[in-house]
């Protein structure tokens, strides 16, 4: 009896996973039919709008800040599995917040290429183009639910990948999750409106909000769109030649500032200070591979004792990629009072899709805020941190002043240009804040740590910032 029934009950399932394969094809084939995917082979776009860039927002409330798109070209070859993007931005934000950049001077051309070797998260690109997911949810085993209206499969990096139906069978929306080292398990969707037959009974949606992390990342209003033409997604040759080889994580050097004060390198700056009973560090490196090789190095430097502090000067992802190494290593993260909920939000995340090491031990961040001014000290070290006033780059930027060093570590303010290189004019708001505030609060800088070290690897000073700003009469 038993055996008849589990013989029933495999022959249920199976007849259910039968059907519900069945299903899937048929809504695929359905939405694949409504959006007139079998006849597209190529399709090239052009398109007016914004992008956004992530994690630069000037505080954690703000979206990511806007660059207009002036000009938006994008080439895709669905069969080859290839994409070319050629565009022009310009500054989009009156006056420039935010960017993780200094503002946009003119015009900015950039061209991207995407292909069947890409990273899945640029793949994703063309696999969550409508036209895209329809040919990819065929061959990769497709469930569908809520009735129909949605059909989801498994992305390489694990997550699911989901497209939301109208009563049509047209897409409106997909959405999935990728890796990232400050948001970890971060929302990736794109939302389609206003679809149009733009020839061979092809359906194209002439509106696309790409959004990350809750923000949009790109907004685009399409204006030409060619089924089946010759398309271009080729590589451009390099300028110039073939760039030299960057490592993407380069060692670490060291420097000694002072006794108990050592500058590292190779990286984001970073400035490591032995206190009595513990170390401090000034900044965390962009990644969790640099802020690893930054913990080791400080250890080497300052042996037997622990990191019990990290500053981190504002809450741009490339400043604080690096945070997570140290909310494993169980270091509390110091920062600005208006950075203090939005860090421990972000870094309270899940990152399931690739864990680090905080994931991996199941440590939650500690983060302490501090108003505009503090110092910490033992009595032999002094380290002054201030908040920088009418900075436009980030609301929450804080400056690391060591007086007995004369020595000033900050980020984003002045990332120093070859030695002969032409200082813009206008100067970039960002450095003249930056000089501003060192007048305002009295330092007797004598060197200058940019986070943003010169690819000189030369010492920055006091002067060289005045200079740049054209102040020759200043030191």
């Amino acid at each position: 009896m038993l055996l008849r029934c589990l013989f029933a009950l495999t022959i249920v399932l199976a007849t259910a996973g039968a059907a519900s394969a069945q299903d899937a094809k048929a809504v695929i084939d359905g939405t694949s039919k409504a959006l007139g995917a079998g006849a597209l082979q190529t399709v090239q776009f052009s398109a007016t709008g914004f992008d956004f860039v992530l994690g630069q927002n000037p505080n954690g409330k703000a979206p990511w800040p806007r660059f207009i798109e002036k000009s938006y070209t994008r080439a895709i070859d669905f069969e080859a599995a290839a994409s070319r993007v050629d565009r022009v931005r310009i500054q989009g934000e009156n006056p420039p917040r935010g960017g993780g950049q200094q503002p946009v001077i003119g015009e900015q051309t950039q061209v991207n290429v995407v292909d069947r070797n890409s990273p899945w998260v640029q793949q994703l690109e063309i696999l969550m183009m409508p036209h895209g997911f329809v040919r990819a949810a065929a061959g990769r085993g497709a469930t569908v639910g809520r009735g129909g209206k949605t059909v989801s499969f498994i992305g390489e990096n694990r997550a699911p990948v989901t497209a939301t139906l109208d009563k049509r069978g047209l897409i409106t929306r997909i959405e999935t999750r990728i890796d990232h080292p400050v948001m970890g398990d971060m929302e990736f969707d794109v939302v389609y409106n206003d679809y149009k037959d733009v020839g061979g009974g092809v359906q194209f949606p002439m509106h696309i909000v790409q959004s990350q992390g809750g923000h949009p990342i790109f907004d685009l209003h399409l204006t030409d769109v060619k089924v089946n033409a010759t398309v271009n997604t080729a590589a451009p040759p390099p300028a110039g030649g073939a760039p030299a080889a960057v490592a993407a994580n380069p060692p670490v050097q060291s420097e000694k500032l002072g006794d108990g004060v050592y500058l590292i390198t190779g990286g984001y700056s970073v400035i490591a200070i032995d206190f009595t009973d513990h170390i401090t560090l000034i900044e965390s490196g962009q990644s969790e591979a640099r802020a690893l090789d930054v913990i080791a190095e400080a250890k080497r430097l300052i042996p037997n004792k622990p990191i019990r502090y990290v500053v981190n000067t504002h809450t741009h992802f490339d400043h604080a990629g690096g945070l997570r190494a140290f909310v494993a290593e169980g270091a509390t993260i110091l920062t600005h009072d208006s950075n203090k909920a939005y860090l421990k939000t972000l870094l309270s995340r899940p990152h399931s899709l690739n864990p680090d090491k905080a994931q991996g031990l199941g440590k939650k961040p500690i983060v302490e805020g501090m108003g505009d001014r503090k110092t910490l000290t033992d009595g032999t070290h002094v380290v002054e941190l201030y908040r920088l006033q009418d900075f436009l780059h980030h609301d929450g930027m804080l400056v690391a002043y060591l007086p007995k060093e004369k020595v000033l570590l900050e980020a984003d303010g002045y990332n120093p240009q070859a030695v002969n290189a032409t200082p813009p004019r206008p100067s970039s708001p960002y450095t003249l804040s930056l000089a501003d505030n060192i007048q305002r609060l009295k330092l007797d800088v004598q060197r200058i740590i940019p986070v943003h070290y010169p690819a000189d690897n030369r010492v920055v000073t006091m002067a060289e910032l005045n200079r740049w700003l054209g102040r020759t009469g200043t030191n």
